[in-house]
């Protein structure tokens, strides 16, 4: 047992973590409403909400308080691992356990560092930089007028790039922006994997575009949106979402929210036109909210709570949307059920042709609306122009230029528009560089994990052919959910997969899936 003497700066330390995740989770539970159910004469009274809560949360997070509890907690867990102390716990998961302590110490160390590196000047001015962006970039988008986001484009810019000089690299300046959302990971690192991608995916393309194209009639129907959500409950049901932990909510563009592993809600959008968008969303949705209710109960109101980052976090997403629920295995269960829902839409049509028109493969010039093969080659292209503009290559003046010749190297196609092209995301307006890699990564990382898993758990298809999607979710939450964000996304992926990043195994997984498709 612990003695009373050790620890006492860590007990005060938890309770102040959970003091400033309990804030955060309110903030992120202001967002939820603000896009769900938020009245619109609202918006004035939620800023100010949403930014005294902020305020106190950066208050405590980088209080001199919290940073000597940090180094004192530190301290306390060298002397007890000198010590030779063992903690005894029921659970792998206690937060006194000194594996799980050591980890928890590294992540509100980080964070803090990270806090305590940027100037407050920078901070306020990125903000307040991006709040106008924001602004412009939706005039601008609407009215396809990108001389008029320019300006407020080039300030947010420029403070991200002083951003990166406070937060510090050892490589590239877009190094430090990066793992802000992937930890551990490098420019060089994601350059290499993506070079390995890019000419396989721009090869597929090419050949998928010579070969005879599916039949698309059965997803172009009119589906009733009260049935369509009957499915979408039904396969979120199947994954394993806990209902009791969580619902789902309309919002035009859907997205999953945490504000502990008790509360994680899923919102999704629904279309008489789009039945296929409503019920892949709810798969990538559900795909979220699993790894957030797989966390450990113990860790609630920590930061081990959640995703080791971002790219770890599509992966699951993806994972569940595209290899598990774009397969033909899995619609042989399904598609008798989606039948049922839906007689009169599906007459006609065998499961075959129902399987080509979910995977139709096309060359678009939105990113979302892309399809599994051509997805990754729009976040390369972002991936190139991001970098090159925080690192001065690129003039933000030369963006428009930039993007419609990397579409055409790309994807073989060049918008009409900038509202097409450059203006379409509103990332860089947010100031979200450094965030995109993440989409592409999570396809990579997803399909790795899917070669782990098919290894232990066997044949897959026949695990899918027969509706067992526990099996699947059991696999990755002994794998993935329990590790929340105690390892960095490179550690995890050994853990879990015994190998580092690579594209390998997403390449084949195309080459096999879209061969057979297309009888390439």
């Amino acid at each position: 047992m612990r003695s009373d003497k050790m620890g006492q700066a860590y007990e005060q330390l938890l309770k102040k973590i959970k003091e400033i995740t309990c804030l955060n989770e309110i903030l992120e539970l202001l967002t939820w409403d603000l896009e769900t159910g938020m009245p619109i004469g609202a918006d004035e009274a939620r800023a100010d909400q949403m930014g005294v809560v902020s305020e106190l949360s950066h208050r405590l997070s980088t209080s001199e308080e919290y940073l000597q509890l940090i180094k004192a907690s530190e301290e306390e867990l060298a002397e007890e691992k000198k010590s030779g102390l063992k903690v005894q716990s029921s659970s792998p998961y206690d937060l006194h356990n000194l594996d799980v302590k050591a980890d928890l110490l590294r992540k509100v160390r980080r964070d803090a560092d990270n806090n305590s590196k940027v100037p407050a000047s920078i901070a306020s001015a990125l903000t307040a930089a991006c709040s106008k962006a924001q602004s412009v970039w939706m005039k601008a988008r609407q009215n396809n007028d990108f001389a008029s986001f320019r300006e407020p484009l080039e300030r947010v810019v420029e403070l991200c790039r002083a951003k990166a000089e406070a937060l510090g690299y050892k490589e590239h300046i877009y190094d430090a922006l990066l793992n802000v959302y992937e930890p551990g990971l490098t420019t060089a690192q994601v350059s290499k994997v993506f070079g390995e991608l890019r000419g396989h995916l721009v090869n597929l393309v090419s050949r998928i575009a010579k070969a005879k194209q599916p039949q698309l009639r059965v997803i172009n129907k009119i589906y009733p949106i009260e049935l369509q959500r009957r499915f979408c409950h039904r396969l979120m049901s199947d994954m394993g979402y806990d209902w009791t932990r969580g619902k789902v909510d309309d919002v035009i563009h859907p997205f999953c929210c945490s504000f502990s592993t008790r509360d994680v809600r899923v919102t999704n959008n629904f279309s008489e036109q789009a039945v296929t968008k409503a019920m892949f969303t709810a798969l990538h949705e559900t795909g979220h909210a699993l790894y957030e209710q797989g966390s450990p109960s113990e860790w609630t109101h920590t930061p081990l709570e959640g995703g080791a980052s971002m790219a770890v976090h599509e992966s699951e997403s993806r994972l569940w949307e595209n290899i598990i629920g774009r397969s033909k295995a899995f619609w042989e269960f399904y598609y008798p059920v989606f039948k049922s829902y839906f007689p009169a839409q599906t007459i006609g049509v065998d499961l075959e042709e129902f399987y080509k028109a979910i995977n139709y493969v096309t060359p678009s010039f939105i990113r979302t609306e892309a399809d599994e093969v051509t997805y990754s080659l729009h976040i390369m292209l972002r991936f190139e122009l991001e970098k090159a503009l925080i690192e001065g290559s690129l003039k933000v003046k030369d963006l428009p230029e930039a993007w419609n010749s990397a579409m055409s190297d790309y994807l073989g196609i060049v918008p009409d528009t900038d509202t097409e092209g450059c203006l379409q995301d509103v990332h860089w307006s947010s100031g979200l560089f450094g965030y995109f890699p993440a989409y592409a990564l999570g396809n990579l990382i997803g399909a790795q994990t899917w070669q782990a898993l098919k290894k232990d758990v066997g044949d897959t298809d026949e695990v899918l052919r027969h509706g067992q999607l526990g099996a699947i979710r059991n696999w990755l939450h002994d794998h993935i959910y329990v590790y929340g964000q105690r390892l960095y996304p490179n550690e995890l992926l050994k853990a879990a997969t015994g190998e580092s990043l690579q594209a390998g195994p997403f390449v084949n997984y195309l080459e096999n899936k879209y061969g057979a498709l297309y009888n390439l």
